[in-house]
């Protein structure tokens, strides 16, 4: 009898630890910035508001989904623009085969092929051509801009959507 219970709590506690390892491992899940800085980039590389991601550890193959595009200045003179799925493949400093991002270089808007971090910068290549930027760009994930929408009080409505008087702290 001693050697059915024994085998009984074996069992028993190897099953609750199965489910507790499950459930330590679901709550520890690292967010898209995290991975980022895993892989030596800043998580600022990416714009708030990320909802999901997948990553093939194996691969490095590496998708960022957003709410929709996401276009924000960057130096000023730049523009970044994300589409809703991010796709391409990361490792140690290096994000290649890159899908989803583009960069505006004058009047044009080019796709960013790769991004690799050199020291304290950050290489957009384009093709023939790149840019790139300080690190310090990238601190902080930035915010979409506002465009053809109205922005107040962290919601974002279109302006056709006013249906009363807007207020005077609502007209920009």
């Amino acid at each position: 009898m001693g050697s059915f219970l024994q085998k009984f709590l074996f069992f028993f506690l190897l099953t609750c630890q199965s489910f507790v390892w499950e459930t330590i491992s679901f709550q520890d899940d690292p967010t898209a910035y995290e991975i980022l800085r895993d892989f030596n980039f800043p998580s600022g590389l990416l714009p708030a508001g990320v909802t999901g991601y997948d990553l093939d550890p194996l691969s490095g193959k590496f998708s960022a989904f957003l709410n929709g595009t996401c276009t924000f200045t960057l130096e000023g003179a730049y523009k970044l623009r994300y589409k809703n799925t991010i796709d391409g493949y990361i490792s140690k400093g290096r994000l290649a085969r890159l899908e989803g991002i583009s960069l505006k270089f004058l009047f044009f808007w080019v796709n960013v092929a790769e991004v690799v971090r050199k020291g304290d910068e950050l290489e957009f290549s384009v093709g023939i051509a790149g840019a790139a930027f300080s690190m310090d760009n990238f601190e902080d994930s930035p915010q979409c801009e506002c465009r053809f929408l109205k922005c107040t009080n962290q919601k974002v409505r279109k302006i056709g959507e006013i249906t009363s008087a807007p207020s005077p702290l609502d007209i920009v």
